[in-house]
């Protein structure tokens, strides 16, 4: 019980680390766009494993969280997890995220076809709409790269189920709007 109530704590330290680090890479963003600057970093350089690179919001699941790179045990113990060499939510290509489902994607069954929630990755905002849900088997192949914008979250399914779940849950959304 101890180490399980150390690990969460752990994560929720990561995770307010992680919130704070996105909110000052947001105010730096903020003064480049005021400074007509194209970006604050180069567009080409891959996140550090760790590192928050996105914000990721869905109303009807009360979710709001910083998204960090990797899907390792210390990322996903802290936030939702960016698989690495997927597109970042917004650009083209599938942009993958992935958390536990009894974490941060503990609501993520409620998330229905038709409903919306919002990305924010550098200086693009994205507002996406789900298209998809579907339940696979967990050695099943699910994610695959696409020509356009497509945000994939995945979790393990089915949501209350104790021990190694057998299935995945995989939620498609496409965008609708960009800023």
């Amino acid at each position: 019980m101890s180490f399980a109530g150390g690990r969460y704590a752990v994560g929720a330290l990561k995770a307010d680390a992680a919130r704070t680090e996105w909110e000052q890479m947001q105010a730096a963003n903020a003064v480049a766009r005021a400074r007509s600057s194209a970006a604050t970093s180069d567009s080409n350089a891959k996140p550090l494993l760790g590192s928050p690179v996105a914000r990721i919001v869905a109303p009807t699941i009360h979710l709001d969280a910083i998204v960090l790179e990797g899907v390792g045990d210390d990322e996903l113990n802290a936030s939702p997890g960016h698989v690495p060499g997927s597109a970042l939510p917004g650009d083209r290509g599938n942009a993958v995220i992935s958390a536990h489902r009894d974490r941060h994607f503990n609501h993520l069954d409620a998330l229905a076809i038709g409903d919306t929630l919002t990305t924010e990755a550098g200086m693009t905002q994205t507002r996406w709409v789900v298209v998809s849900r579907r339940v696979i088997e967990r050695d099943s192949p699910a994610l695959f790269r696409t020509p356009d914008a497509t945000l994939t979250l995945t979790t393990c399914w089915p949501m209350r189920y104790v021990g190694p779940a057998p299935e995945r849950l995989i939620i498609t959304a496409k965008p609708v709007s960009r800023a």
